[in-house]
């Protein structure tokens, strides 16, 4: 698979998930990455309510311009993950949520209207892994494991300005072996075309080396040598949201927004819809051939 280039003229909708739990600034960093603020009347919950809250899924839809390009933004939330004391399980509700957005699309697909349809598909979930664990927990590779065949996992590593650059750089090289050794499928960027120039190739291979994308957010502007930035202010400097030097938070926003948008949603369609829609037409045509013997078998028996 290699990288398409995509034509912008009539705009885009895309769909992106957050997963991970709770307190690693997902949130924080949607907002910081769409400049938007899609979260202010959520309100904080005490300790209590937060071991009884349930996987809920919220879907909020922005409209933001890039480059000229008009682009229609579904954020598809899943709050209170992983705050519960019993987490068995707690991925299905996200499983189940994508599913159905499948069987909605299949059956859109199916009918009539096929020129109209609304596409709600989850085209990528940013999974948000915690800095202060040794490397990927249990639930991580049980999450990223349940979805892996239904959608564009890309893992990003949370509230990275709480570890020394040393410490990211370790931290990366271990989720990186651990999501091998687990046999967990994230998202593949496409590679590069042959002709493609050397810079190119270079940012090709600084993002896969990137991955689990090192995050910041922050809504916050402070001042950094004269200049006005996003960022957090600490006794020992300012971390910058946007520089590349502190965060993979521009590598990670031009991947999604301008670079690999349309890898995202081909692969979505390609692979993962494709899949679920095999599965369909299979249990279709079990359940029909199963009716037909059973009308056989009903036959001769009326016969004898």
């Amino acid at each position: 698979r290699t990288r398409s280039t995509w034509s912008v003229k009539k705009g885009f909708d895309f769909t992106l998930m957050v997963a991970g739990e709770s307190g690693l600034g997902k949130s924080t960093l949607v907002n910081s990455l769409f400049l938007t603020d899609l979260y202010k009347d959520r309100k904080l919950l005490n300790a209590e309510e937060r071991i009884t809250q349930t996987v809920e899924i919220t879907k909020h839809t922005v409209d933001i311009e890039e480059k000229g390009v008009k682009l229609k933004l579904t954020i598809v939330d899943t709050p209170g993950f992983g705050d519960a004391v019993n987490n068995t399980e707690c991925w299905k509700s996200v499983a189940d949520y994508i599913d159905q957005q499948f069987e909605q699309y299949f059956r859109d697909e199916s009918g009539l209207n096929r020129k109209n349809i609304q596409d709600n598909r989850v085209h990528c979930c940013l999974y948000f892994i915690s800095p202060f664990g040794h490397g990927l927990r249990p639930l991580d590779v049980e999450f990223m494991k349940a979805l892996h065949e239904k959608v564009n996992i890309v893992p990003v590593l949370a509230k990275a300005d709480t570890l020394t650059p040393g410490e990211v750089k370790k931290k990366k090289i271990k989720i990186r072996e651990e999501i091998e050794q687990y046999g967990i499928k994230i998202y593949q960027f496409p590679d590069c075309d042959s002709d493609e120039d050397e810079d190119f190739k270079q940012q090709d291979h600084a993002l896969k080396e990137s991955i689990p994308f090192a995050v910041i957010g922050s809504n916050t502007v402070v001042e950094a040598k004269g200049k006005r930035v996003r960022g957090r202010l600490y006794p020992w400097g300012i971390v910058e949201v946007e520089n590349p030097a502190h965060c993979d938070f521009v590598k990670l926003r031009n991947m999604l927004v301008r670079t690999h948008m349309q890898d995202l949603k081909d692969v979505t369609r390609e692979t993962h819809y494709e899949n679920y829609r095999a599965q369909c037409i299979q249990s279709m045509t079990r359940m029909v051939v199963k009716e037909r013997n059973r009308k056989y078998a009903h036959a001769e028996g009326r016969e004898k």
